[in-house]
């Protein structure tokens, strides 16, 4: 079951900066303290720009897109069953893929987008399994997701909530749980039991559903100060696909968990 990787990957690509004594630090690994060390107090011709991270956000989108409408045309033109193998495969190779990135970023710019159709496969052939049951759940959870995308760039731009080193931290640990209660269903499921509440569609599995998505939704406020602390530091040209990365991550998520919670509300 892919949940947990969704949730490992919603943690290793939300970020926490903070200042001390002028330096900017990161719990994100992609931008670790070796990675910000490498590039403060450089000057770089080709700078980060934050038209350049969205640009790189939508070619991985399109990509995204591209690749669950693939994998959604070849399940809807046979069984809904035939796309259990994408399920699986796409799961699968996007956690390998993300991993690649975090630990060696130099290849970003390949691996991001190898990863982008990994997880539109994957998406594409879930949302596909999810919508022969109930018809619509799709279209909902796409339109929810970008509606939340937009709430949090409203309440970041605002200051509504604000990126303090206790609120990074706290999300950051919010996030880290959650992938380990998801790591435990695996395990607890291999051996033929079944987590509490986490599945169930009641009151309380909604209700765990609807924190768990909270969760994954805030880590947006962390990629958007990820960027913008980018920006500001001049970070190269290369940042980009590392933001970008992020960001795509936590969308990703956000999907995935909206998908969920919806799925358990029309059960």
């Amino acid at each position: 079951m892919p949940t947990p990787e969704k949730s490992a990957r919603g943690a290793s690509a939300s970020v926490k900066i903070i200042r001390r004594g002028g330096s900017m630090r990161t719990s994100n690994p992609v931008f670790s303290d070796k990675v910000f060390a490498r590039y403060e107090g450089m000057v770089y011709e080709d700078r980060m720009t934050i038209k350049g991270t969205i640009d790189k956000c939508f070619l991985m989108l399109v990509l995204a897109v591209a690749a669950a409408a693939m994998t959604w045309n070849f399940g809807a033109a046979r069984v809904p069953e035939a796309v259990m193998p994408f399920v699986l495969g796409g799961a699968i190779a996007g956690f390998a893929l993300a991993l690649i990135t975090i630990f060696v970023p130099s290849v970003c710019p390949i691996t991001s987008l190898l990863y982008s159709v990994a997880e539109g496969v994957f998406l594409g052939a879930l949302s596909l399994l999810i919508e022969t049951r109930y018809p619509g759940i799709a279209f909902q959870a796409v339109t929810i997701t970008f509606g939340i995308l937009l709430a949090m760039l409203v309440i970041y731009r605002s200051g509504i909530i604000k990126v303090t080193s206790k609120f990074a931290t706290g999300l950051m640990i919010a996030t880290a749980g959650v992938a380990l209660v998801y790591i435990a269903a695996i395990v607890m499921r291999v051996f033929g039991a079944e987590m509490p509440f986490l599945h169930d569609a009641g009151p309380i599995g909604i209700g765990v559903s609807v924190v768990i998505l909270a969760i994954a939704s805030l880590n947006f406020l962390l990629d958007f100060e990820t960027i913008k602390q980018g920006v500001s530091a001049g970070f190269p040209k290369a940042g980009e696909w590392m933001a970008a990365f992020g960001l795509m991550v936590t969308l990703f998520w956000v999907y995935f968990e909206v998908l969920r919670l919806l799925e358990k509300i029309r059960r």
